[in-house]
């Protein structure tokens, strides 16, 4: 159903216009999205309008996404923040957004690292004050995704009792966005600069929802990274059976026919990894840390493979911009550091596992 819907309002034609026009996405598809199928609100409780669903069934979502190189702030809004939002023990900050990205009324973002996209607190030194009205947040966060047409933003500061998470209305004239050219047009990312912005402390401990939001976002991230790679191999083995050279298809010669076959096993068990961490997230159990950065690794790996193969594949017209090859590849090359590099979550593991 998720796969029809993006055929019809996600084309790569509209892809492109979007991109082009700042990566913000289409509202009235990103209303479609929440009144007719319900996507935003799949991985939210029913008690503030969603499915009641879970990592896995988002998993199924963020995969059509990745293959349609969907352009919107579903991946800010549902993954990030809202997974941040439902992990976090603060119930009335769930009460307070959680309806309203269930019903695509309010899009949001995190942003947790100072320096990068990843949810690493060590490198947080934005602060967090509380004055006599409230909190107040100061510092500049760079890489934040959507950062710069968010509605709520969750932001790591460093208060006096440590990391905190706090909330800041996007539109507040203290908060400054900038948006940032990536080589990854099609998802916009922005600096966010903070000045004395008035903020809402949502959970007393930060650093545990931090790791507990960063899983849940790394495995979705990886199951849209398949559905990137499946793509780029779909449209391989399409260009391999019209091609022709020395009177033949090029898919008829048995290079290429390895070539697929070996992208076809790799794509195949990074789905296996993706869903299987999806699944150990949902049943809470201890080694879904393990599971995930094993598929974010992996996942990574294979969608930046795929995406390569498929400019190979198509030959010199690949290299061109007409080509829509490259708007993969440019996904997965920025995809492989949004939360983590391959290296770093094969470090993590062997820390996990005390190797």
């Amino acid at each position: 159903m998720v796969r029809r819907f993006l055929a019809e309002t996600s084309p790569t034609e509209r892809v492109r216009e979007l991109a082009e026009a700042g990566a913000a996405g289409d509202p009235v598809v990103w209303r479609q999205m929440a009144s007719q199928l319900g996507l935003q609100g799949i991985a939210i409780p029913e008690q503030y309008g969603g499915s009641g669903m879970g990592p896995v069934e988002l998993g199924v979502v963020m995969e059509e996404l990745g293959r349609a190189l969907y352009v919107g702030p579903f991946f800010s809004t549902v993954v990030l923040a809202g997974q941040t939002l439902t992990t976090c023990s603060d119930e009335a900050a769930q009460a307070r957004w959680l309806p309203g990205i269930a019903d695509g009324s309010l899009t949001a973002t995190v942003a947790i690292s100072d320096r990068d996209l990843g949810f690493d607190p060590t490198s947080v030194s934005t602060s967090a004050k509380r004055g006599a009205s409230g909190w107040v947040v100061s510092g500049t966060k760079r890489f934040v995704v959507d950062g710069a047409t968010a509605d709520l933003i969750l932001i790591a500061a460093r208060a006096d009792d440590g990391i905190g998470l706090f909330a800041v209305d996007g539109s507040d004239p203290a908060v400054r966005a900038a948006a940032v050219g990536t080589l990854d047009s099609t998802r916009a990312v922005a600096t966010v600069e903070l000045v004395q912005a008035p903020a809402t402390r949502i959970d007393a401990d930060g650093l545990d929802t931090i790791a507990r939001s960063a899983g849940l976002a790394a495995a979705a991230l990886a199951a849209e990274q398949i559905g990137g790679a499946s793509a780029a191999l779909d449209a391989s083995v399409e260009y391999a059976g019209i091609r022709v050279q020395f009177e033949r298809p090029i898919g008829s010669f048995q290079a290429i026919k390895h070539r697929c076959a070996d992208l076809l096993v790799q794509i195949e068990s990074g789905r296996s990894a993706a869903f299987f961490a999806a699944a150990l997230l949902a049943d809470g159990d201890p080694e879904g840390a393990v599971a995930v950065s094993a598929a974010a690794a992996w996942c990574s790996t294979a969608y930046s493979k795929a995406s390569k193969e498929n400019i190979q594949f198509h030959g010199g017209i690949g290299y061109t911009w007409e080509c829509d090859a490259h708007l993969h590849l440019r996904r997965a090359t920025v995809s492989t550091v949004v939360l983590g590099s391959p290296a770093e979550h094969r470090a993590r593991i062997a820390d996990l596992m005390e190797v």
